[in-house]
């Protein structure tokens, strides 16, 4: 079964021998996948990477918990054809069943206004409590524990530039050191592991997760935000609970799967099989981003009929 339908505006791209072959192989069935901080819209957004994986799964309900369109720094004039397929492919799973869930985060807090909108399987919230096996999860972004998202919107937004300048950089500095066959780094990461006051930040927002998830009776406690992926137990004089945080798709290239009544933190880096998928060279095909968006909205109005 081909990836795409055949009304998609890359028909002519879905008829590849080496494409259907793609199709063919068997996906990873999950009850739940939760995806947080992907950024479409910046240059440190792994778009290709995304929808690599996105390939390999078949699952039941998408969490895209944060972050997932960065609308701080949307600019017209940078948004590449691989961020609007992300988007096609992810509304594309709606009409095979799947559940979306778009709870908003900061970068994308225009959103808000839209919590509680339903179409069909698809829907907009701040939070949401889920039920699995039996054990109750919270699931929500994250930047309300954030200080500097509080009081100083203004320096997060500044933050956020900076760290996506970083990134570019990081980008040039890992072309680099590639051509002379060396390993590639983490800015980012070196400079949030050398600086206390980062690790602090870190440590207290999972410690406030747990705190207020323990309080209210959950038994997990989901988020995003902070770009640290993690599932650890949090344990308090009054209970412990498991605090899981998905990570993001800018450095570390991560999400959380829960299946089986078990979750696990998913590593691109790690996954040889969506490393090795071949995406079509549709960038070779003059598309616009207007042809891709009309297909789009009648994808979302056959879901609806």
């Amino acid at each position: 079964m081909p990836l795409y339908n055949h009304s998609c505006v890359f028909s002519d791209v879905c008829e590849n021998p080496q494409f259907l072959a793609m199709g063919k192989k068997r996906k990873r069935d999950l009850e739940l996948v939760v995806i947080s901080d992907v950024h479409l819209g910046t240059y440190g957004c792994r778009s290709e990477e995304l929808l690599r994986y996105l390939k390999t799964i078949k699952p039941k309900k998408i969490i895209l918990n944060g972050d997932v369109i960065d609308m701080w720094q949307f600019s017209k004039r940078y948004w590449p054809q691989s961020h609007m397929q992300v988007i096609k492919h992810i509304t594309g799973l709606l009409a095979k069943n799947t559940k979306i869930i778009y709870l908003t985060g900061n970068h994308d807090e225009m959103l808000r206004k839209f919590a509680g909108f339903r179409l069909g399987s698809f829907q907009i919230d701040n939070k949401v409590v889920l039920k699995l096996d039996g054990k109750q999860a919270w699931i929500f972004h994250g930047d309300v524990f954030d200080v500097t998202m509080q009081y100083s919107k203004w320096l997060a937004k500044l933050g956020a530039v900076g760290y996506d300048i970083l990134i570019s950089i990081n980008t040039i500095v890992n072309w680099c050191l590639t051509r002379f066959g060396r390993e590639k780094i983490s800015l980012s990461k070196r400079v949030k592991h050398s600086v206390k006051s980062a690790v602090k930040f870190i440590n207290d927002f999972e410690k406030t997760a747990g705190d207020i998830a323990i309080e209210n009776g959950y038994q997990y406690v989901v988020c995003g935000h902070i770009h640290h992926p993690e599932i650890k137990t949090i344990q308090t004089e009054r209970g412990e609970v498991t605090y899981l945080n998905s990570g993001d798709w800018v450095e570390n290239l991560t999400a959380l799967e829960y299946n089986e009544g078990e979750w696990r933190i998913y590593r691109y880096l790690e996954d040889t099989v969506a490393r090795d998928l071949k995406l079509p060279k549709r960038f070779d095909i003059k598309l616009d981003n207007d042809e891709i968006f009309r297909d789009l909205v009648n994808e979302f109005l056959t879901i609806k009929k």
